[in-house]
């Protein structure tokens, strides 16, 4: 097996949609060739509707995620805690060993997760409560438990990052794979006004910037954090 392509990996996301926004091309490149990717969703974002039933939101939203998953080739995995409040809600249900043993079980070759600068615009970002950098956090707190260490990324949804920075940064061509994840996006129909439309430009604006940087027509960038 060459060494850059893993035959594990697992995709952290915060929200529902954030693993395709963030990794959807990536996601899809490796199912084609071959490799097993998980995305974790931490949170089905039941906040993002306020005008309905939490419970409805989140089954539409879970939904959505599987059919996404789906597009990609992925398996999608949740854990179901409270929006806006990822950490506190972590914590309180010692989801930590839950997701270590899953982490141990997987032994993924890459984790890409959120980046620390990756902002969640929401209500609860003013009160400190910013699900994107909590998942980073949770990140970087159970990597020295793993049994095996991984090469760890991060991606960014909603902030652009720079990438003039300490920072290797791993490339990679979606040129093939970037219809995909448009697709992909499509199966988030609740999402439309709250985050695909919105983010639409930035998507397409990056993934031509990645792909100028190694000659293709598309990319996806990450930064290596370990």
């Amino acid at each position: 097996m060459h060494k850059d392509i893993p035959s594990n990996v697992v995709v952290f996301s915060a929200h529902t949609d954030d693993f395709v926004i963030g990794a959807g091309g990536t996601i899809a490149k490796y199912a084609q060739e071959g490799k097993k990717v998980t995305a974790i969703v931490f949170s089905l974002g039941e906040k993002s509707h306020p005008w309905l039933k939490e419970s409805v939101i989140k089954d539409v939203r879970a939904e959505e995620a599987l059919r996404a998953g789906k597009v990609l080739g992925c398996e999608v995995i949740y854990f179901d805690l409270k929006d806006q409040d990822i950490l506190k809600e972590y914590k309180e249900k010692n989801i930590e060993s839950k997701l270590l043993s899953l982490l141990n079980k997987i032994r993924p070759d890459k984790i890409i997760t959120h980046s620390s600068v990756d902002s969640h615009l929401s209500p609860g970002m003013l009160e400190g409560k910013d699900d994107h950098k909590a998942v980073n956090k949770i990140t970087m707190e159970i990597y020295p438990k793993l049994k095996h260490k991984p090469e760890l990324y991060a991606f960014s949804v909603w902030t652009l990052i720079s990438f003039k920075n300490d920072y290797p940064q791993m490339l990679v061509d979606i040129s093939k794979t970037f219809s995909i994840k448009m697709k992909a996006l499509q199966e988030f129909p609740s999402q439309r006004f709250n985050a695909i439309y919105p983010l639409i430009i930035l998507i397409l604006y990056r993934s031509i910037k990645d792909g100028l940087k190694i000659g293709k027509l598309f990319g996806e960038s990450f930064i290596r954090i370990k």
